[in-house]
Order: C-alpha cells, then sequence, then structure tokens
C-alpha cells in the first residue's frame, strides 16, 4: 500500500509558517504538526496549572507562561508549545523575534488522546535535551495520574508517578509545592 509522502519543511519555513498561521503548529524533524483544539478537562487541567505555578511562585524570579509560549526541543529539529512553562531567571530566546524560548526550567504537557503517544515518547526524550530543564510534568486529563520528572545531579532524569488527589508535587528546583487536588479542582475525571 502506497502512503503520501510528507513534505520536509526546513525550521526557517516553519517559523515563517508558524508565525503567520491562525492556529499553533509543531515542530519534528522537518513536519508541521498542527495543535488541534483542546478538550474542556484539558483547558481546565492547563489553567489550574499554570494558576497554581503563578501563586506558588508569585515574588520569585520566575515566570510562567500559557501555551502560547514556542520553546525550541532540539536546534533545527523540533519546536513545542507545552500547555504550561516556567522561566526561572531572565528568559533567553532562540531567535531575533524573541518569540521561541530556549531555557525553560519547567514544561508541563497536559496529555489528550491524539497527542499522548507523541508527548509521553518523542516530545519527552527532546526535553530531557534541553540543558536548562530540570523538571517535566505530564498531566492525564481523564484521571489523576501525574508523571513528574526531575533532572539529578549528574544529568539523569527521575521520575515519580502521582496517582492521588491526596498527594503534592514538591519542585525542588523552584522550592514550591503544589497540591495534586489544584491541578485537578473542577475537572470531571473517570475514577
Amino acid at each position: 500500500m502506497a502512503t503520501q509522502p510528507v513534505h520536509y519543511v526546513t525550521p526557517e519555513e516553519y517559523l515563517k509558517f508558524d508565525s503567520h498561521s491562525e492556529i499553533r503548529n509543531e515542530y519534528f524533524f522537518g513536519e508541521i504538526i498542527p495543535m488541534v483544539a483542546a478538550s474542556y478537562a484539558h483547558g481546565q487541567i492547563s489553567a489550574n496549572t499554570i494558576r497554581a505555578l503563578g501563586n506558588h511562585l508569585s515574588g520569585r524570579p520566575c515566570t510562567v507562561l500559557a501555551n502560547s509560549a514556542r520553546v525550541l526541543l532540539h536546534q533545527d529539529t523540533a519546536y513545542a508549545y507545552p500547555d504550561a512553562t516556567v522561566v526561572s531567571g531572565k528568559p533567553e530566546f532562540a531567535d531575533r523575534d524573541n518569540d521561541t524560548l530556549s531555557n525553560p526550567k519547567l514544561v508541563v504537557e497536559v496529555l489528550s488522546p491524539t497527542t499522548r503517544n507523541y508527548d509521553l515518547g518523542d516530545k519527552t526524550r527532546l526535553y530531557w535535551q534541553i540543558p536548562s530543564l530540570t523538571e517535566l510534568l505530564l498531566i492525564e486529563q481523564d484521571k489523576v495520574w501525574i508523571e513528574y520528572w526531575t533532572r539529578e545531579v549528574g544529568g539523569k532524569w527521575d521520575r515519580q508517578l502521582l496517582l492521588g488527589l491526596h498527594e503534592s508535587i514538591r519542585i525542588a528546583a523552584l522550592e514550591c509545592e503544589i497540591p495534586v487536588a489544584e491541578i485537578y479542582a473542577g475537572v470531571e475525571l473517570n475514577l
């Protein structure tokens, strides 16, 4: 069975296309990936997470950004729009337009049925390669399930799985603790 060839797009072509697009688009090894509309639960969890991070980091030299912040995952091969991004200190940009962050401290991805495999696989591995990144949160939208990755001294990544509303995420690098219940506040879950 023949398949349609995928047209290779350079990073420069992608950035030009994305800057004029009405929707957000990610870039993965020469392919432009349109970001489809999120579910209501996805939106709730994203907003809750951004609010919780903002509240817990208030007064600190950190900036919490929504999913409109493009992040460079790997030079010339991948760009993404995490559901939330935290920059510690001064933001650094990969471009002259100052619209592609290169120094995220923490990123958050809320998993969707259509992006789950990509988010948990290739995208996570690319996130791990960002030198400034020390924290990664992968959050399921249909049930209480948070995979929290933290970079240990020496560069090794360690995983913690949170499965209960009574638990808290202790983000050592940002010196804050966020209750899982805050992330899932108001979300109808399949318990």
